[in-house]
């Protein structure tokens, strides 16, 4: 009888046992949730021209391109090419924000009053635009001192040329424009005081035809060099067809016109872009315009190629060094207009709102700006 009562208090211990290791089974961990991934925010480029135009839309483009690679996946981009300057403008852009664009660059002069609009309608959208003068409450004006670029590839055609003849063909008779073929000028008259400039206008930013029937009634005239303000590569082609020299804008184009290609001076939008876009992922956005310039890198004059002169180099050098260190303004006095007039005096230069409101040609270019 004790071995049995002994055997069943046994059995109930070793049962209590299995009983209170059942009990203080752990419960498993539950499986570590994942952060939920940010939407990319969609970001919309308007185009006046096509994006591969070889100047000033795909020098967009290429920025547009370094902003994705930059911020990855935390950025969806769309592109809308060939957009006339007009209400269709606005109509993009609506089309833009229907598929949930946050942010629209919006790339050409003749864009801004639409984009001014659209801005108004939409103040949960962050608006730029590129080479105006207006501004808003979430509207950013964006551009670069070209100016400082055109008067060092000035520099390199007023050591070419052998004719003092250098030829422009122009777009479109606004102070961007005349402010460019201003400093082409005085960088060309800065080593050789016999130049004159021959204006020849467009009135269009992208039609190769066009371009190139103006820059061979220039070479006809009897210019060497020819400078542009377009969008296209057609006047280096002519130059290099009637065996002169030429300078390219946006893009370093030498492949285009190998004989005739000279330099170029070169727009660098990519940082900014990314900067910009950046700074409203993180709720850092500022209503801040922005004039980017040689020393910011936001513009540069393309490497020189075999065709430049010999000197070209160092005397582009030099005034790049003083421009960028403040010595140098292209815009500092005395400056005279066509008329002789003094524009600029000695001692003084050009203020910031005189620039990009300017209307008058410095002495020594040939052309009238209606």
């Amino acid at each position: 009888m004790k071995k049995t009562i002994s055997l069943l208090l046994v059995l109930v211990l070793v049962f209590a046992v299995m009983l209170t290791g059942c009990g203080a089974k752990a419960t498993p961990a539950a499986a570590p949730t994942e952060t939920p991934k940010a939407e990319a925010i969609k970001v919309g480029f308007i185009y006046v021209g096509s994006a591969n135009d070889g100047g000033y839309s795909q020098a967009h483009d290429e920025g547009r391109k370094y902003l994705q690679e930059q911020l990855g996946d935390k950025v969806e981009t769309i592109i809308r090419e060939s957009v006339p300057e007009s209400s269709e403008v606005e109509k993009v852009i609506n089309d833009m924000i229907d598929q949930g664009a946050k942010v629209i660059f919006s790339t050409s002069f003749g864009f801004m009053d639409f984009t001014e609009k659209a801005a108004k309608a939409h103040p949960d959208v962050k608006f730029y635009h590129c080479s105006g003068f207006k501004s808003g409450e979430n509207f950013n004006n964006y551009f670069g001192a070209m100016e400082q670029a055109r008067y060092l590839a000035g520099i390199v055609a007023g050591l070419k040329t052998e004719t003092n003849k250098l030829g422009y063909v122009a777009a479109f008779e606004i102070p961007e424009v005349v402010r460019g073929i201003n400093a082409f000028t005085l960088g060309a008259q800065s080593v050789n005081k016999e130049i004159t400039v021959q204006v020849n206008w467009t009135h269009t930013w992208y039609d190769p035809a066009k371009e190139k029937e103006a820059a061979k009634a220039l070479l006809d005239a009897g210019c060497d060099v020819l400078a542009q303000h377009q969008d296209t590569t057609a006047t280096q082609q002519a130059a290099e067809e009637k065996g002169v020299w030429a300078i390219g804008y946006d893009l370093d184009t030498r492949d285009s016109a190998p004989k005739a290609y000279l330099t170029a001076p070169l727009w660098h939008w990519g940082k900014y872009y990314a900067a910009e876009v950046q700074n409203i992922i993180d709720g850092n956005w500022k209503q801040v315009n922005y004039y980017g310039d040689l020393k910011d890198g936001l513009i540069e004059l393309a490497p020189l190629t075999a065709n430049a002169p010999e000197g070209a180099q160092a005397a582009v050098d030099k005034a790049k060094a003083s421009i960028i260190d403040g010595s140098l303004n292209v815009f500092a006095g005395p400056i005279k207009d066509q008329t002789g007039a003094v524009k600029v005096a000695e001692g003084s230069a050009m203020t910031f709102e005189e620039m990009m409101s300017v209307n008058w040609f410095v002495q020594g270019v040939e052309g009238k700006i209606k």
